[in-house]
């Protein structure tokens, strides 16, 4: 059989190491962050380098043989796990941080460095990679700009997007795409990379990028504010934009649904429970005025009446345990039981209708459909877990399909950082029109015509 034919030309290719057949394949690599499971795979092919995975993709395009792309796996739409008669690309070898230019403030790197790793090599340099998200031990960059990572510091760095300054990209017959130039300045024609940004791999497999770095902030501080109403919070982040300029990094909502929990976890509640929402500010900058600049923040949005309480860390320490509030999101969904969660995007001034909406909408489903309602609010992006009734298991479904069309009829997306992968597919259309998916479409008959790379995922049938 051809297949037969094309896993051993792929042996012979990469060796013992960067081949492992059906009966080596360890399982995780069928897992994804959560314990869901994929099918196993015909094989696993783990390169060691560019021309290794050119290679490999030339011989099972020839082949026709699907394949599927995997970074630390820590996606949270099925689009890593392996589907029946696919082979799994992982870029787990392909982990050297290869250059760090203190002078242009960029870092050259392979796909498979993870997060983590590379924000503390550059710890020590005094810089810093300012992505940032809760899955900073096991995620690659790799997988960071197949899905456009946002995370806690978008307000003040931008997505992955802005981030990338080149990209090294080999498709599906694999042809390599050398694009690493570390140019910020280079207006040649439309921008090749920004193609494979957000594209979940299925345009085309990212070997290696030219990354943005920024100096490392001198100073950090957070603080936790509550504020009696929408209205508030909204008016704190305009006032925050205003008072802290470059200063703010993040700014995160919890509602009280999710704050309550998040506190009885956590053993701490800084400021107590039951007002309607929790803010957390994040300040950081060069200079020790950082602090201050936030205190005298702090002080001025309580006199105006925008905020009711709010609490100032005064060391690395308290950041932290102020942050654990907001970082404990997997914990506090898991106390609703089964869940539906959902990662979308609003307008700011949308939300509070929305949200009204959404509670309105589960108890219609079922009385005890719970909800809680996080996220990062200065980007405009919700996170939503909706009870499932363990006795009514169906309405999994209907919540999903429910939820989504109520992020269509506010004109949101219903994927705001997360990517669409398999669980999000057939709901594309509730966030682009029939014209964008027919040209993403086009796009993908472009860059790979047999259709091998992640096939199924995101596009339908594609």
């Amino acid at each position: 059989m051809e297949s037969d034919h094309a896993l051993q030309k792929l042996r012979q290719e990469l060796g013992e190491r960067g081949f492992l057949g059906a009966a080596q394949v360890e399982e995780r690599y069928l897992m994804d962050a959560v314990g869901r499971r994929g099918e196993p795979p015909l094989a696993v092919l783990r390169p060691a380098n560019t021309q290794q995975v050119s290679r490999a993709l030339a011989i099972c395009h020839a082949a026709g043989i699907p394949v599927t792309t995997q970074g630390g796996r820590t996606g949270l739409v099925l689009g890593q796990l392996p589907q029946s008669g696919e082979i799994v690309l992982s870029m787990e070898r392909m982990a050297a941080i290869e250059a760090i230019d203190a002078d242009s403030a960029m870092a050259t790197v392979q796909a498979g460095v993870v997060l983590q790793a590379l924000q503390e090599k550059l710890d020590a340099l005094g810089l810093v990679f300012p992505l940032d998200l809760g899955a900073r031990g096991s995620c690659t960059i790799g997988g960071n700009i197949s899905t456009n990572a946002g995370g806690n510091r978008v307000i003040r760095y931008g997505m992955t997007r802005e981030l990338v300054v080149g990209l090294e990209v080999v498709l599906a017959d694999g042809t390599v795409l050398d694009g690493l130039k570390p140019h910020i300045k280079n207006n040649t024609g439309p921008d090749l990379k920004h193609l494979f940004i957000g594209s979940e791999g299925i345009l085309g497999v990212v070997t290696r990028a030219v990354l943005r770095l920024a100096p490392k902030p001198d100073e950090r501080t957070v603080a936790l504010c509550a504020a009696g109403g929408f209205a508030q919070v909204r008016a704190l982040l305009r006032h925050a934009r205003t008072r802290l300029g470059g200063e703010l990094t993040a700014f995160e909502v919890m509602w009280d649904s999710y704050y309550s929990r998040a506190a009885g976890i956590t053993g701490q509640s800084p400021i107590a429970p039951g007002h309607p929402f929790y803010v957390l500010i994040e300040a950081s900058g060069a200079y020790a005025s950082v602090a201050a600049n936030l205190e005298a923040t702090l002080h001025a949005a309580i006199e105006e009446g925008i905020v009711v309480d709010a609490v100032l860390a005064k060391s690395g320490a308290e950041n932290a345990r102020l942050w654990e509030l907001r970082d404990r999101s997997v914990e506090v969904s898991r106390l609703l039981g089964p869940v539906v969660s959902f990662d979308v995007s609003l307008r700011i001034a949308d939300m509070e209708a929305f949200v009204a909406k959404l509670h309105t909408l589960a108890h219609g489903i079922a009385a005890n459909c719970d909800v809680i309602v996080y996220g990062h609010l200065g980007d405009g992006n919700l996170h939503l877990s909706v009870r499932v009734p363990p006795e009514r298991p169906e309405t999994y479904d209907i919540i999903q399909r429910s939820v989504y069309e109520l992020v269509g009829e506010y004109g949101g997306s219903i994927s705001a950082e997360h990517g669409v992968g398999v669980s999000k597919r057939e709901f594309l259309p509730h966030s682009r029109t029939a014209q964008e998916i027919a040209w993403m479409g086009h796009l993908k008959d472009t860059f790979d015509p047999k259709h091998i790379l992640n096939r199924g995922r995101v596009l339908p049938g594609l």
